[in-house]
C-alpha cells in the first residue's frame, strides 16, 4: 500500500510545485500593473490575443491591455493591491486558472478609495489569455448576467468604446520611454 501512495504524492508535490512556481512569477506583474508601475516585461505573461475586462473596459489583445494598465497613473494618483490571497486550480492539461480574492487601494481626486475586487486569470500554454477583474466580487454587466439582455448588450458595447478611447489616448499601446 505505501508504494501505492509515494507516485501519488509525488504527482500531488509535483503539481502543487508547478503550480506555486507559476503563481509566484505571475503575481509581481500583476501587483506591478494594479501599481501603476507596470514596464514592458510585466506584459509578458500574457498571450498575443489575450482579453482583459473590468466594469469600465473591454481589452483584446496585449496592445489594448497595456493601454489599460498604462492608464492607470493618468487617472488615480496612487493605486496599489493592499491584501490578497491566491488560489490556483488546473482544469485541463495545460489549462490554468488564477483567482486573486483582493483589497484595491486607490487615490482619485485627493479622496481614498477601497475596492473588494475578484480577479480571474485563465493561463493556457502558461500564458494569461483572459484576465478579469469582478469589483465587488461580481461580473461585469452582460447580456449573460443582465435580465434584460439588451442592457447587457449596451454595457458591453460602453465598456468596448471606452476601451477604444483609452486605447487612442494612451498611443495604441505604445510602451513609455523608461527612466533610467
Amino acid at each position: 500500500m505505501d508504494q501505492a501512495e509515494e507516485p501519488y504524492s509525488k504527482e500531488a508535490s509535483d503539481f502543487r510545485s508547478k503550480t506555486m512556481r507559476f503563481s509566484e512569477t505571475i503575481m509581481p506583474h500583476i501587483l506591478n500593473m494594479y501599481a501603476s508601475h507596470a514596464t514592458p516585461h510585466d506584459f509578458e505573461i500574457y498571450a498575443q490575443d489575450a482579453t482583459f475586462e473590468d466594469p469600465l473596459m473591454t481589452a483584446i489583445g496585449i496592445k489594448q491591455i497595456k493601454s489599460a494598465f498604462y492608464s492607470l497613473p493618468k487617472v488615480f494618483k496612487e493605486s496599489r493591491m493592499v491584501e490578497y490571497s491566491v488560489q490556483e486550480h488546473e482544469v485541463s492539461p495545460g489549462k490554468h486558472e488564477i483567482t486573486i480574492d483582493n483589497k484595491q487601494y486607490y487615490k482619485f481626486l485627493g479622496k481614498d478609495v477601497d475596492m473588494i475586487s475578484l480577479i480571474k486569470l485563465y493561463i493556457e500554454n502558461g500564458k494569461v489569455i483572459r484576465h478579469e477583474d469582478w469589483w465587488d466580487k461580481k461580473p461585469p454587466r452582460s447580456r449573460e448576467t443582465e435580465k434584460i439582455r439588451m442592457l447587457g448588450r449596451v454595457m458591453e458595447a460602453m465598456r468596448r468604446g471606452a476601451m477604444l478611447a483609452t486605447h487612442a489616448m494612451m498611443g495604441f499601446g505604445k510602451d513609455p520611454e523608461q527612466k533610467n
